[in-house]
């Protein structure tokens, strides 16, 4: 996919993060200007994706990580869902009178391709979802930083949506080495690792 902004953000194990990823992509989706059947359908794809990962048995700690993409040019959005655990997805034609197991049907129903692979760093896999969505909405570029690297006035994506930065300090984690608050234009100040890696608007990328 080439000129594709995303969105990535990382869930906990529990039932309540499916409907915060539906919500997470309902505001995503609204700013990029897809329209109802496609979002109605990315919501049922993100959703039966999450409850997948979060059924699959992974080490102690690990979260679900999922990641939104764009590509405007292509009229596509693709959906990845990430986890730690091991096997490999596969459709399944439940009985009449089994409950479960219907859920990568339904992906497989709704999507214009769909598949997995190894995650290229660390352990589990990553599923993907790819939709046809010819209202695309292309955006600016992004790019992602470390955080100690952001400056006053750039603009940094938090929980979906573009803040203008209007303050950088530099704190201390009491274990995990340094941390950087941002003040934000909106919303309450965002505190992560220096080397957390944040996504900027392309132009305002170092050079």
């Amino acid at each position: 996919m080439t000129a594709t902004n995303d969105v990535a953000f990382r869930l906990p194990r529990s039932r309540r993060s499916v409907p915060r990823a539906r919500a997470l992509l309902h505001a995503v989706l609204g700013e990029w200007g897809v329209g109802q059947e496609v979002l109605e359908s990315a919501e049922l794809v993100l959703s039966e994706l999450v409850t997948n990962a979060l059924r699959v048995p992974v080490p102690v700690g690990r979260q679900v990580g999922v990641r939104i993409a764009r590509d405007a040019g292509e009229g596509l959005l693709r959906l990845e869902v990430s986890d730690a655990g091991g096997g490999r997805p596969e459709v399944r034609e439940p009985g009449e009178d089994e409950t479960r197991g219907r859920g990568l049907l339904l992906v497989a129903a709704l999507a214009h391709r769909w598949g997995w692979e190894e995650r290229a760093a660390g352990i589990g896999k990553t599923v993907f979802a790819e939709l046809k969505a010819p209202d695309l909405v292309a955006g600016p570029a992004t790019c992602e930083v470390a955080a100690v690297l952001v400056q006053v006035g750039q603009q940094v994506r938090v929980r979906g949506k573009w803040r203008t930065v209007r303050g950088v300090r530099s704190e201390q984690y009491a274990s995990c080495g340094p941390a950087v608050v941002l003040t934000l234009d909106d919303g309450p100040a965002l505190r992560v690792h220096a080397a957390e890696p944040l996504t900027v608007r392309a132009g305002e990328c170092p050079g």
